[in-house]
């Protein structure tokens, strides 16, 4: 009888750690760079550029920035990116600057995205995020691209015409 109490403790206790871990995913939420943070791909100060940033919060509660959604998209789209990831979030260009984007953080895969517009940022082409469908028609009009989900971004997209293998840079 005392293994199986042993066994059931363990089990909740296995189950409240899950539980936990669901909580801490689904509780993540972005943070504001700070003036100093660097790009996790090539050390670039975010804020010394424009366009809008990105941001993956791992579960294990370390982040990662990037100073454009390219560069976000090259992690993303790995197919050797295996850490937990508790939330990735875009800045909503429809609710800030293109040229000193700063907050308005919504969720990547929530978000609408204009690729091929001829809007720059960090180190070239990059994508607008939005979450407002008008907004990015909008967006679309004035700058070029095409409005796109999530789910329809690929790694062709990523391919700008830079050389092979510099991540853009």
């Amino acid at each position: 009888m005392p293994l199986k109490i042993n066994r059931l403790l363990a089990a909740l206790a296995a189950a409240g750690l899950l539980a936990a871990c669901s909580q801490q995913a689904m509780n993540a939420s972005a943070r504001e760079p700070a003036a100093d943070t660097a790009c996790a791909l090539d050390g670039m100060v975010l804020l010394d550029f424009p366009g809008p940033k990105a941001q993956i919060q791992y579960a294990e509660g370390k982040a990662d920035y990037y100073c454009d959604l390219m560069e976000l998209f090259t992690v993303m789209l790995a197919p050797e990116h295996k850490r937990q990831i508790a939330g990735v979030f875009v800045q909503d260009m429809g609710k800030t600057s293109w040229d000193k984007p700063s907050g308005h953080w919504i969720a990547a895969k929530d978000a609408l995205y204009v690729v091929g517009s001829k809007k720059q940022g960090s180190m070239g082409p990059t994508f607008g995020a939005f979450s407002d469908a008008a907004q990015a028609d909008a967006f679309a009009k004035a700058e070029g691209g095409k409005v796109l989900p999530y789910s329809q971004i690929t790694a062709a997209m990523l391919d700008t015409g830079h050389a092979a293998g510099d991540m853009r840079h």
